[in-house]
């Protein structure tokens, strides 16, 4: 019974191959990326550039014409920051994982398309919407025994979050809308392949990638309600000036700006519809 089913499946697939033939070719690809994810924010001194980290991912494209492609990404990388030597006092650092998941729009600046070998190549820019988590970490050194670890510091409660030692600050979310928006050149070497490079950045609504964002709290309260630990990372100021703690209220970090982050890379993707379409004729020309 199974065999009767596989039968009449390939058949009704062979027979559908005219129809098939008549779709555009291209309007199907999946493709991998490769390349540099960088965060902009408190620890970087806004530089768009800052200390750029290995990134990759992947993606399903919809191409609906030649000018116009929906896309989904799936995208992997690592943000860190740290103050510069002009504010070493502060001596604020971090690093931090980044996992988002988004939808796109690309738009082709020519018509671009595989069976086209008038234009096989194109600028493109694209925008969307996304969802990302990250999780911030700080290296932590025990005073005692001198050994250092990454801590997690979204649960110190770094700037008072969640205590009454700032009630107005609620302890932040590590997963947060994104808005990626860019600018793009592809390329197809063969009907069956295309090549890209871009660069987008990533728009959020969160100051907290890095963990910074407001003013300190006081020092001694924060450690007597979050613990030593937090205390310690909170303000970091004592390993280079020993003995020095921030008052209360001194600025740590601009509020007025949320983090950002951004993600350049090359990719390479492959036209499903020529790959399914070839696969799918030569079942049934072996039948």
């Amino acid at each position: 019974m199974l065999r009767f089913r596989t039968i009449v499946l390939l058949l009704s697939l062979c027979l559908a191959m005219p129809a098939w033939a008549q779709l555009r070719l291209g309007s199907h690809e999946v493709g991998y990326t490769l390349g540099g994810m960088n965060y902009i924010g408190d620890l970087n001194n806004q530089s768009m550039l800052g200390r750029p980290h290995l990134a990759m991912g992947g993606f399903y494209r919809l191409n609906f014409d030649e000018r116009w492609s929906l896309r989904f990404d799936i995208d992997y990388g690592h943000v860190s920051g740290g103050d510069p030597d002009y504010i070493e006092r502060r001596n604020l650092s971090f690093k931090s994982f980044i996992f988002e998941g988004s939808m796109r729009v690309e738009f082709n600046f020519f018509p671009f398309s595989m069976r086209d070998d008038h234009f096989f190549w194109t600028p493109y820019i694209f925008g969307g919407v996304g969802f990302f988590a990250f999780n911030p970490k700080g290296r932590y050194t025990d005073p005692l025994s001198d050994d250092s670890q990454w801590v997690d510091l979204q649960p110190l409660n770094t700037e008072g979050q969640g205590t009454p030692l700032a009630p107005d600050r609620k302890v932040y979310t590590l997963k947060q809308l994104s808005m990626p928006f860019g600018v793009g050149v592809k390329y197809h070497p063969s009907k069956s392949l295309t090549l890209s490079a871009e660069y987008g950045f990533r728009k959020t609504w969160t100051d907290y990638i890095d963990d910074v964002s407001t003013t300190y709290v006081d020092n001694h309260e924060l450690e007597y309600y979050s613990g030593a630990v937090s205390a310690a990372m909170a303000d970091r100021s004592s390993e280079v000036e020993p003995g020095y703690v921030n008052a209360a209220g001194i600025k740590r970090g601009d509020d007025s700006l949320d983090d950002w982050f951004a993600y350049f890379n090359v990719s390479v993707s492959v036209n499903f519809d020529l790959i399914f379409g070839w696969m799918l004729k030569k079942k049934c020309d072996n039948k």
